[in-house]
């Protein structure tokens, strides 16, 4: 902490501005993050996310490992959404190979990502609650994270780090009776949602404390390339599902939720909202499962031939990106990772001059970051 004399022209009165560190010890950073903020008296002057004390290098560790024995690591950046990262990882590894998935194993891919999807808005919804003071619905949303996590637990036994998309498709078809316990929790699910709306979207404190504050305008979005909820809250229907389709998402129908101004309210609301559409995927693809084996045939050792691809997805916090660069061998030279979480924490410096200090942790809960993915 440091103080700076600032002197008012034309005046003898004088204040002092403060250097405050949030984190990366606070609990509000949601990991270890460090956001350095300048204030004057309640007021931030400038404001500068200092990311670093999570480096695990796996871009490097990628180097040095084989194509299936990344996906381990993939798992592990945005730990959140782990479904999401074993399919891009994949993508981009097929695209090198050019191998085709056969149609169940895609189908079985979606209907993976979008019930990840949902558990991690729920994750998002459960501890932006205790941001902002509100502590029920953490508990609310934890409650339906465990029936998703019991779900994949049966399909890929593990419960946060799944490897269960694979190269060529998926680990293993779907155990018996598997769909009818997914359509059951997709009907439990649906009436929680008008909870969720009495506990939190309509809080009139709430939404004092969300409405009107942190805005991103759509011009700032598109100069900090924010993707994913943050991007649609400010009104900019842009959704890879939709404008650039992988894993034939053209063949559901669903809505692309957008807000209206890009406050801490409007980032809120589209990801209540996406949590309902992945609900209507994740229905069409077990009424119209494709018959046959998910998975086609993928060598025993992969050893692309020399080249490079790029394969990019909507992930649940933005565009989630994989560059790979293959020499010919059986372990990637170089591989770089679009993280947007990392992305899209470069707009706090924008966002939170002119705030209060009470408003960061409401701005940056909004944000939805997570540090594994922050800082690879």
């Amino acid at each position: 902490m440091a103080t700076e004399l600032i002197r008012i022209p034309g005046s003898d009165f004088q204040t002092e501005e403060m250097i405050l560190n949030l984190g990366p010890q606070h609990p509000s950073t949601h990991g270890v993050l460090r956001v350095v903020l300048k204030i004057d008296g309640e007021v931030i002057t400038a404001a500068q996310p200092d990311v670093g004390y999570l480096h695990r290098g796996t871009e490097k560790l990628a180097e040095n490992r084989t194509y299936p024995q990344m996906l381990v690591i993939s798992d592990r950046w945005d730990y959140l959404s782990a479904m999401s990262n074993n399919l891009i990882w994949c993508l981009a590894v097929e695209k090198l190979l050019q191998i085709e998935v056969p149609l169940r194993g895609d189908y079985l891919r979606v209907i993976m990502v979008e019930l990840n999807r949902i558990a991690s808005h729920l994750v998002f919804f459960g501890t932006y609650g205790i941001d902002i003071g509100a502590y029920t619905p953490f508990l609310h949303a934890f409650r339906e994270r465990e029936k998703i996590l019991d779900l994949f637990e049966e399909v890929s036994g593990a419960r946060m780090t799944y490897n269960y998309i694979r190269i060529g498709g998926v680990m293993a078809d779907l155990p018996e009776d598997w769909i009818g316990k997914c359509r059951s929790f997709l009907e439990w699910i649906k009436p929680r949602f008008v909870e969720y709306d009495i506990l939190l979207t309509e809080n009139p404190i709430f939404k004092d404390r969300t409405q009107n504050i942190g805005i991103i305008s759509k011009e700032d979005a598109i100069s900090y390339a924010i993707t994913g909820p943050n991007l649609r809250g400010c009104g900019i229907s842009f959704d890879l599902r939709k404008d650039e389709p992988y894993c034939h998402y053209q063949d559901f129908k669903f809505d692309v939720p957008t807000g209206k101004q890009g406050d801490c309210w409007d980032r809120y609301w589209v990801r209540i909202q996406e949590m309902k559409e992945s609900v209507k995927i994740v229905e069409q693809a077990l009424d119209h499962l494709p018959t046959g084996v998910p998975n086609a045939k993928v060598p025993r050792i992969i050893r692309p031939p020399v080249g490079e691809s790029y394969a990019q997805l909507e992930a649940p916090r933005g565009v989630l990106g994989i560059y790979c660069l293959s020499a010919g061998e059986d372990k990637p030279y170089r591989v770089h990772v679009r993280a947007p979480s990392f992305i899209n924490l470069t707009i706090l410096q924008k966002i939170l001059v002119g705030m209060k200090l009470a408003d960061v942790v409401a701005i940056l809960g909004s944000i939805d970051i997570v540090l594994g993915e922050v800082d690879r």
